[in-house]
């Protein structure tokens, strides 16, 4: 039976060596980091996404500056708020929550981004630098994946990685962290032929696709580790009538047989998510006011 990757406590950790690490940057540098989180319009689940943010960015001793503006807010408006932003020496992230109303380009907006405070890392000069395997602000969910699957195998030199999704938000990302870590990457989806089979030669599985509970037990390897990144509400009668609850893209349980390691959902990539945007802050920090971390 497959042990358990707890994202919940691996995030707390990394929490605690962020205060750590920021409390030092202010002691000796006088430097606060500063993230800032614009979310425009009223969906409930962003909104608790961006308390969530704002908490634990004051719970690690950075600055929080949240931006709540109306659903008619039109695009240029919320491009002069980038821009205000970009040029706010006491910010030195931005993060504007997507997804955002219809009438705005998301597209625009993120490139608006100076890509030094590009904390969500989807600025296109970002996405270059981390094909290219230079220094990068690196998307956040991609780079909780590679801290899970290292939590249960240290060095991942020689594995070969299946990502099931191949999204710009995890699964390209996901795959380019995998190649620095010297892995064999297939990248697979949903119209890869004989998906079950190729998803059985994977000493690491990281699904990604957004179908809950697509990937079965025997499609895994047996002693693979599986990082399950989807989060799917499915109807849960047996609690009551309208009821629903959590699972992944892959089918737990059955999963759980077979692996040697595996995220459980909820409490495996999610948590990690706020945990790595928090260090991007951190980081962005350091290289805008062109301080080493050898020097913290």
């Amino acid at each position: 039976m497959a042990s358990l990757i707890d994202g919940k406590a691996i995030a707390s950790d990394l929490r605690t060596q962020l205060s750590a690490d920021v409390a030092g940057l202010v002691k000796d540098h006088g430097v606060k980091p500063g993230l800032a989180v614009v979310l425009v319009g009223e969906d409930p689940a962003s909104e608790v996404y961006v308390r969530s943010k704002s908490k634990q960015t004051v719970e690690v001793g950075m600055e929080s500056f949240k931006h709540t503006l109306p659903t008619e807010t039109s695009e240029q408006e919320l491009l002069d708020l980038v821009a205000r932003l970009n040029n706010d020496d006491t910010v030195h992230g931005i993060l504007v929550q997507l997804p955002l109303p219809n009438h705005i380009n998301e597209g625009r907006v993120i490139e608006a981004i100076d890509p030094a405070k590009d904390v969500d890392g989807f600025h296109p000069v970002n996405i270059g630098r981390l094909v290219a395997g230079e220094e990068a602000l690196v998307p956040c969910t991609p780079q909780g994946c590679i801290i899970l699957a290292k939590s249960a195998q240290a060095d991942l030199t020689g594995c070969h990685a299946v990502i099931v999704g191949r999204s710009n938000i995890v699964g390209k990302p996901v795959a380019q962290l995998l190649l620095q870590e010297n892995c064999t990457v297939t990248i697979a989806h949903s119209r890869t032929r004989d998906l079950p089979g190729l998803c059985a030669t994977a000493d690491l599985l990281v699904a990604a696709v957004g179908q809950p509970e697509m990937i079965r037990g025997d499609w895994v390897k047996p002693g693979a580790i599986v990082i399950d990144v989807g989060i799917n509400r499915i109807p849960a009668p047996e609690k009551g009538e309208g009821k629903s609850r959590l699972v992944g893209d892959v089918k737990f349980d059955e999963a759980l047989e077979v692996a040697s390691a595996i995220t459980p959902v909820p409490g495996g990539v999610g948590p990690m998510t706020i945990a790595c945007l928090l260090k991007n802050t951190y980081q962005a920090a350091l290289r805008i006011q062109g301080i080493s971390e050898l020097d913290c």
